[in-house]
């Protein structure tokens, strides 16, 4: 074997595992009203999960905290806040009810947004952390001031 190619065997790239203890953990906040839902949803389970990090590794809970203000103010497109329907099934028969996206705001702003996240997270043992550490707001204020939360831009 030549010298170059004893060269090139000893050298090994090393994968990057980040682990749990050295998980720094920033707050950010988004202001619901500035884009659609989906667009708001995906960008906070991003930062949820910690894919927006370059230290980002799937068995790994890196993920960020994020606070949601003014969900009350959420724009959708088209006539999904008729069409769009919530479902929950008791297990009974007759058990199945369904409410559109517009009665769901009206009870509770925050419940479309938090179900539009949990269904974009990984589907395993993680998902309830990242979920804890997500806050929706309906109106602006919040009582996270303390923790200083950076403005998460929303493209």
């Amino acid at each position: 074997m030549s010298a170059q190619v004893q060269k090139k065997q000893k050298r090994s790239i090393k994968t990057f595992a980040q682990r749990k203890e050295d998980v720094t953990r920033n707050w950010y906040i988004v202001d619901a009203s500035d884009a659609t839902l989906g667009r708001v949803s995906t960008a906070i389970a991003k930062t949820l999960s910690g894919k927006n990090k370059v230290t980002f590794t799937p068995h790994v809970d890196a993920g960020d905290h994020v606070v949601v203000v003014n969900s009350a103010n959420l724009k959708v497109t088209g006539a999904k806040l008729k069409d769009k329907m919530y479902y929950n099934y008791s297990g009974y028969p007759g058990g199945l009810k369904e409410r559109s996206l517009g009665e769901v705001m009206e009870r509770d702003p925050t419940k479309a947004i938090r179900d539009a996240v949990y269904g974009m997270l990984p589907k395993n043992k993680l998902r309830p952390e990242m979920m804890q550490r997500l806050r929706v707001y309906p109106g602006m204020e919040h009582k996270h001031e303390a923790q200083t939360p950076i403005k998460l831009e929303i493209k």
